[in-house]
């Protein structure tokens, strides 16, 4: 039977993760007992596992988890795996309030709900919610919240008819459908990566719609792709004021947040 240093040694994609995850082993467990004989059983699940990860599919999936800021959030191929990025709109919408003010917050677009369960995480007395029209994405979103937070079906501002937030937030799809980039992201949901020609379909759309839904003075935050922040302040000048724009860790253009007029 072959052993953890075995496996080690043959250099496979993610191996060392994949001896993590099915042997319930640190990495320091792994080198401590490297001389252990894997059942055959584990070995089953860890050829398995590395033969899909040679195929392309994502660890992420693979796993069926992925770290995102403070918690690990359970993800599938009807979500987006969570990006480092995506942590920016975090900082920016922790910064907005006094830490003892309820916003009332709406997430669009929520996916595995990563920002949603991360803010009402963070701030369990701010009211989230969170929409997005996928109903495998809302069974994901629901079951990595760890507070009460309200899951609603339906595209972008439809299920919250009547409704107004201090704060709405999104990391809406902003890929050019034809972006030569979308070859290495084949295994994620194409509905939640690409957004027409320009990317900005869906932005275009929840600027346009957002202000009926917020209150005096509320704030939109955005999350974009690096080289649309331009065209995206310019559809926003007509209805918001006080636009701010924010790099990302890798000095990248990111995100947007613009206060109602």
């Amino acid at each position: 039977m072959k052993t953890i240093q075995d496996y080690l040694e043959n250099g496979a994609i993610d191996i060392a993760p994949f001896l993590s995850l099915v042997l319930d082993k640190s990495s320091a467990e792994l080198i401590l007992n490297n001389n252990y004989q894997l059942t055959f059983d584990e070995k089953s699940c860890i050829d398995s596992l590395v033969l899909q990860r040679e195929k392309g599919v994502p660890f992420a999936y693979l796993s069926g988890s992925r770290g995102f800021y403070h918690l690990d959030f359970k993800v599938t191929p009807d979500t987006l795996i969570p990006r480092p990025e995506t942590e920016l709109l975090i900082d920016i919408a922790l910064e907005l309030s006094n830490a003892n003010k309820a916003l009332k917050v709406l997430d669009l677009g929520t996916g595995s709900g990563i920002i949603a369960v991360t803010l009402k995480d963070k701030n369990p007395h701010w009211q989230v919610s969170a929409t997005d029209f996928s109903n495998k994405a809302l069974e994901v979103a629901r079951s990595n919240a760890t507070t009460q937070i309200e899951f609603l079906q339906g595209s972008w501002f439809e299920p919250v008819t009547n409704q107004s937030f201090d704060l709405i937030i999104s990391n809406p799809p902003y890929i050019e459908e034809n972006d030569a980039h979308l070859d290495d992201l084949s295994f994620e949901p194409i509905c939640a990566l690409t957004a027409g020609k320009d990317g900005l379909d869906d932005i275009r759309i929840i600027v346009d719609q957002a202000p009926e839904y917020l209150e005096k003075n509320g704030f939109l935050l955005l999350e974009h792709g690096h080289d649309q922040q331009d065209r995206i302040v310019e559809l926003l000048k007509q209805k918001f004021n006080n636009i701010q724009t924010f790099k990302d860790y890798n000095s990248k253009d990111r995100a947007i947040l613009a206060q109602c007029k």
